[in-house]
């Protein structure tokens, strides 16, 4: 095999589907390969080549990501795929290990992906950081609280997904900064979130939308599906697969899981993506009809472990010597002093002074958004502390509320 890699171009772009469905084992529709071409951004691409054969390939989208403290440029690693002819052959150890390299050169201190096998990328140093929860709730056990927040100003407006685009938009711009993990969306990504083709409804009809506002504007939005449908005895039976849904406030998003939870002829309400601490968890009388599950959501990459560490904020005063365990971006691999209080924070080399504590660059960079303890970690025997108190004071520090969560896949 003579193997080479190199960017690829639009006029590859065909090739790289059939490598992709191939990669993948499910078929692309063409109305779904329109919506990805305009995501691509060509020049972050790369392609590996057998000879004149492309057998592999991955890209990255460029984000402005939500971390604890404010926003992060961020590499959205999305599309890894190897012919499965050239499985275990080094091709995508070597697409990622020249991938991070790209991305440290560009500037990006912090790589995020969603991984279709957890297994995979733990070995490039990526962390898992984030957790989705999915919902399979009976209506009839959806009852609230006696006390859930209500606002008699507001009102709920059915709207077309299309024509109500702005509001979404809107709405989703006020959200952003609320939650680490949640990145900002391009008019490409939004024609991804509202595509309707057949494709795309998964036999559950087309999308639909409510908008939940007030005198002063829309303060929230569920965006969902409804697949229609009657037991044996005509009675009703349909199931709402729920889309999205965010609220400016408690009361219009109490009110907006409401209208979800109180269709006429839903008896289940499916939920694929939820963060871990949603507040419907509080909200529901009986909890248990949640019927939650959980997996595992976002995945994290310190590329830059320095600027990484200096780019966000602490939830407590930290001045730790960290060492990292780094084999695939070795620039990282030494000790770093993080010190970092209410006004800032400050990471150094310190290769001179003692550690505190070490630990490998995906168990930091699964704490990086603040929604992983380091205490657990430890307590596993991947984390060794040198100075006593010093894991659980970086934890603290790093720790942060609401709990971090991507929300959409790319």
């Amino acid at each position: 095999m003579s193997l080479s890699l190199r960017p690829l171009t639009e006029n590859d772009h065909s090739t790289w589907i059939k490598v992709d469905e191939e990669a993948f084992g499910h078929p692309i529709p063409p109305e779904r390969t329109e919506l990805v071409r305009g995501l691509v951004e060509f020049d972050r691409t790369l392609g590996a080549f057998d000879g004149h054969q492309l057998v592999g390939a991955t890209c990255v989208c460029s984000f402005t990501m939500t971390a604890p403290g404010g926003p992060i440029p961020v590499a959205g690693v999305t599309a890894v795929g190897v012919l499965p002819s050239h499985r275990r052959r080094g091709i995508l150890s070597s697409l990622m290990t020249r991938q991070l390299n790209d991305i440290r050169e560009r500037g990006e201190a912090v790589a995020a992906l969603y991984a279709s096998e957890a297994a995979i990328y733990g070995r490039f140093g990526y962390g898992r950081a984030t957790d989705n929860l999915f919902f399979d709730i009976p209506t009839h056990g959806s009852a609230f609280v006696k006390h859930a927040p209500t606002d008699p100003s507001l009102r709920l407006r059915v709207v077309s997904p299309t024509e109500a685009r702005s509001l979404f938009e809107k709405i989703f711009e006020a959200v952003l900064d609320s939650r680490p993990g949640l990145y900002a969306r391009t008019q490409a990504r939004w024609n991804v979130v509202l595509a309707d083709h057949e494709s795309d409804q998964g036999g559950a009809g087309p999308l639909r939308a409510v908008v939940v506002e007030d005198d002063e504007g829309p303060r929230g939005y569920a965006l969902f599906r409804i697949r229609l449908s009657f037991t044996a005895h005509d009675v009703p039976d349909s199931e709402l697969r729920l889309k999205e849904l965010f609220g400016l406030d408690p009361a219009a998003y109490a009110l907006l899981w409401r209208h979800v939870l109180d269709r006429d002829l839903v008896s289940r309400v499916k939920v694929a993506q939820r963060p871990v601490d949603d507040p419907l968890i509080h909200l529901l009388a009986e909890p248990r009809h949640l019927n939650a599950g959980w997996v595992d959501e976002l995945w994290i990459r310190l590329v830059d472990v320095e600027r990484a560490l200096a780019s966000r904020r602490y939830s407590a005063p930290v001045d730790v010597v960290i060492e990292v365990e780094d084999t695939v971006c070795p620039w990282n691999a030494r000790r770093w002093r993080l010190s970092a209080d209410t006004s800032g924070a400050r990471c150094v080399p310190a290769d001179e002074a003692a550690a505190d504590l070490t630990l490998p660059v995906s168990v930091l960079g699964a704490a990086y958004l603040g929604g992983r303890p380091l205490t657990a970690p430890q307590a596993a025997g991947l984390v060794r502390e040198s100075r006593a108190g010093a894991v659980r004071e970086l934890s603290t520090a790093m720790s942060w509320a609401p709990a971090p969560w991507a929300g959409l896949v790319f």
